[in-house]
């Protein structure tokens, strides 16, 4: 017999390992390696995945699997060695990287049913609830007050506690006519036809004028203005037959993208190609970082690369960010690979995205455009894997498994023997570090295309403006440069470094803020439902007018919201259009598309939002960018934040002038002397990575240290503090004394969901120790986690100190 080692789905210390189940004859040929299986795990069914096969095993009793999820493994050999690769490099569980591998449409759900061994035995009260088939879902009855008598049926073994694994993926089917008879033979049968069966003559007329073989039942029963009746009719008679025939849900589906052609490439853009296609041509691995200012062409470099590889008839997987992943992007590499392209992104429904996924499983694409979870396309021939903005911290995964995309694309460029190339105007120090010490190969692009100048900037001390009396969210400059932008019919960008319409609710008298009752954080005003937020646990209350605590009548809002600047705007300038994009107005599917699509056809002069609109936005006519709180950053407490707000401020600024007219940008703050703002304002990267580099040295943080961020939670402050406190002492005896370890310290955020939170961070150089002591740790406070609900997260390159 053959047997088969399954990891099961169940994220726990004694169960990370393999399983041995029996293969049963009739899947002999089906169940392998990276094939789902449900399989019996104690009470219940689970679902598993195969990881190996073997014909002995050293158990004396082994349970069959009891179904097959997969007629073909939806995992590959490499992805199943890359999960082993995650588990101990994130110190997660192995259950924990498969998943992380798969679209949401492959995890399973479970549902917990009641089942009667033996109605005659059930009490008659509940008769009517377990319905004919004498089933429950366990859900709709475990608060009701009959449910005591259920427990004890359970106990006596005369219910049985049944759990179903569903499977969640459904695949789309559209409704198909296929045409059997042959042209004669629907001339003959025509003729037979009585006067009153028009409906009939007029869908046999229509399939024989268009030669049709096979046609949607929908659109022949809209062409010829008929009935599903008269098909039947037809079926009845052999002349057509109905069939289920499976189709994708294509999310782009009704858009024409014009097929376009390579361009010719500046001496800058061969320069940094040359070195990638030496690496494809001869299949072998290394890491490239290209360093081109925005609007440099580093995707017409990508696409050609690409163009590379799809000639040797390999794949290749491109990562951007989750918020440039605009229509612009996907447009791009539509055009020029057409039907090769699979896209995978948060926009899409589950449906979508299972679909996408599933073309590239079925070989039907080579090329995958996505977010950070592409990463773990199904491909088995990888040519090229290219990050596209790599400093972008949302590569980052900041639930487990904590993964970080570059980490991956690298380990997979490894195995696959091919380049990777990370590109970026600001490399983050750790990237540009590694390029300098020649660990990975620095490719320079530092002029636009066309020789277009980089954008003037101007920075505006908004400390100036108060004192001069200008109370409002714009300097005067920038109001003047708008209007002028307005008069000439061209186009302006307002950057604004977060959401909400204010931030937050003060007392003018007695300075209470109102917070969230759950998490230590003040609650953000939304207009749109005039409500208070909180955008941790989503709790949520009426706006009042009064202080609750000294019922003051001065309550008001504090800080600057997208629609606020709008409303500012509209009063100084009735004139102007404005299109807002923030996380209110883009919720809707393809609303971001549509804004931009708007935005790019002129039907706004004023394109105004958050985050979303600093990358991969590329507009003609878009002259000037205005920052509106460049410093919004800075008073973060993380080591990174003047690395991120030189990052944003550039980002920014590359909006502009990118075409044939210059680029203006006017940047204001209330820290205009601080580094990262005065040396994004000259675009200068190297004197803010020299800068930056010293600062990090001095305060002992990455690059030149590792770090390691470890988080408890409980619902009782005393116990998260004594045992943060336990942990740290424990680090301190077993680790080197050149290890820091900073804490036991409150999180930035002490309370989150009414659980409280401590921390530690450990930064050191060489501590060969160190992940089997985390490993420690968390095996140690398993039974305790489980028990009393305490949380202990480890985050070993953390992106986000909060």
């Amino acid at each position: 017999m053959t047997y088969a080692s399954v990891i099961v789905d169940v994220p726990a210390k004694q169960i990370d390992r393999t399983f041995d189940y029996g293969v049963p004859e009739q899947w002999k040929d089906i169940v392998q390696p990276g094939v789902r299986v449900i399989v019996p795990f104690g009470p219940r069914n689970v679902q598993g995945f195969v990881v190996f096969l073997k014909d002995n095993t050293e158990l004396e009793k082994v349970k069959p699997i009891q179904s097959v999820l997969d007629l073909q493994p939806v995992l590959t050999s490499e992805l199943l060695q890359l999960a082993q690769w995650l588990k101990n490099h994130t110190l997660c569980y192995t259950i924990s990287a498969l998943q992380a591998m798969l679209p949401a449409a492959l995890k399973a759900k479970y549902e917990k049913w009641l089942i009667v061994k033996n109605t005659e035995t059930l009490p008659t009260e509940l008769h009517s609830i377990f319905g004919e088939n004498g089933r429950v879902l366990y859900d709709n009855v475990k608060d009701q007050p009959y449910f005591p008598i259920i427990q004890k049926l359970v106990k006596q073994d005369k219910i049985e506690l049944y759990y179903q694994v569903k499977d969640k993926a459904k695949k789309k089917t559209i409704k198909m006519i296929d045409v059997q008879f042959s042209q004669e033979q629907l001339t003959s049968y025509m003729k037979q036809l009585t006067k009153g069966a028009k409906a009939q003559t007029r869908v046999l007329t229509y399939i024989m004028e268009n030669e049709i073989a096979k046609i949607s039942k929908q659109e022949l029963l809209e062409m010829t203005q008929t009935s599903s009746s008269v098909i039947k009719t037809l079926t009845n008679e052999g002349i057509i037959t109905e069939i289920e025939e499976e189709i994708y849900r294509d999310p782009y589906k009704d858009r024409n993208f014009q097929k376009s052609h390579p361009l010719p490439l500046s001496d800058q853009q061969l320069n940094a190609i040359t070195p990638i296609l030496r690496c494809i041509e001869k299949g072998r691995h290394e890491s490239f970082v290209m360093f081109g200012v925005t609007g440099s062409g580093k995707t017409e470099v990508y696409m050609q690369a690409v163009d590379a590889v799809l000639q040797k008839g390999q794949e290749a997987i491109i990562l951007v960010p989750e918020i440039s992943l605009t229509p612009q992007m996907v447009n791009r590499f539509k055009s020029r690979f057409g039907d090769e392209v699979a896209v995978l992104h948060s926009g899409l429904g589950i449906g979508e995205k299972y679909d996408e996924w599933r073309k590239i499983h079925r070989k039907e694409v080579r090329v995958v455009v996505g977010a950070r979870s592409a990463i773990f396309a199904p491909f088995e021939n990888v040519g090229i894997i290219i990050i596209d903005e790599e400093h972008e911290s949302s590569y980052k995964q900041e639930e487990t498994p904590r993964y970080h995309a570059k980490d991956v694309a690298i380990q997979r460029g490894k195995y696959h023997n091919c380049p990777v190339v990370l590109g970026s105007a600001t490399p983050t120090l750790e990237t540009f570090a590694r390029a300098k010490k020649g660990l990975y190969t620095l490719l320079t692009m530092d002029k636009r295309m066309n020789e277009q100048a980089m954008p003037t900037v101007e920075i505006v001390d908004m400390r100036e403006e108060l004192r001069e009396g200008n109370r409002s969210m714009f300097s005067r400059v920038l109001v003047e440069k708008l209007q002028d932008r307005i008069d000439r019919g061209e186009q302006s960008v307002l950057f604004l470094n977060k959401r909400g319409y204010s931030s937050f609710m003060m007392c003018r008298d007695c300075g209470f803020v109102i917070e969230c009752p759950h998490c230590d954080i003040t609650l953000t005003y939304h207009r749109f439902s005039n409500s208070m937020k909180c955008h941790y646990c989503g709790f949520e209350e009426p706006v009042v007018s009064t202080c609750p605590s000294c019922q003051s009548e001065h309550f008001r809002f504090f800080g600057t919201g997208t629609q606020k600047v709008e409303e500012e705007l509209v009063k100084i300038m009735p004139e102007a259009k404005i299109i807002r994009m923030d996380i209110d107005t883009t919720s809707k599917k393809g609303s971001h598309e549509k804004l931009l699509e708007q935005f790019g056809q002129k039907k706004a002069n004023v394109l105004l939002g958050t985050q979303m609109i600093a990358k991969g936005l590329d507009f003609p006519d878009v002259t000037l960018v205005g920052v509106l709180t460049a410093d919004t950053m800075l008073n973060v407490p993380d080591f990174r934040s003047a690395e991120k707000t030189f990052q944003l401020l550039t980002q920014v600024s590359g909006r502009a002038g990118r075409h044939v007219l210059p680029g203006e940008v006017i940047i204001q703050t209330y820290t205009p002397e601080h580094y990262s703002v005065q040396l994004a304002s000259t675009h200068d990267y190297h004197s803010f990575y020299n800068k930056e580099m010293m600062v990090r040295k001095l305060h002992q943080y990455p690059p030149f240290y590792y770090t390691v961020l470890l988080t408890v939670s409980h619902e009782e402050l005393p116990k998260v503090v004594q045992v943060t406190e336990k942990i740290s002492f424990f680090l301190k005896q077993q680790l080197s004394n050149e290890a820091i370890i900073l804490g036991p310290v409150a999180s930035p955020i002490a309370r989150i969901k009414d659980r409280y939170r401590y921390q530690c961070i450990i930064k050191y150089k060489r501590e060969p120790k160190l992940n089997d002591l985390l490993k420690t740790i968390l095996d140690k406070y398993q039974q305790q986690m489980v028990r009393e609900k305490l949380l202990i997260s480890v985050d070993l390159n953390p992106y986000m100190m909060m």
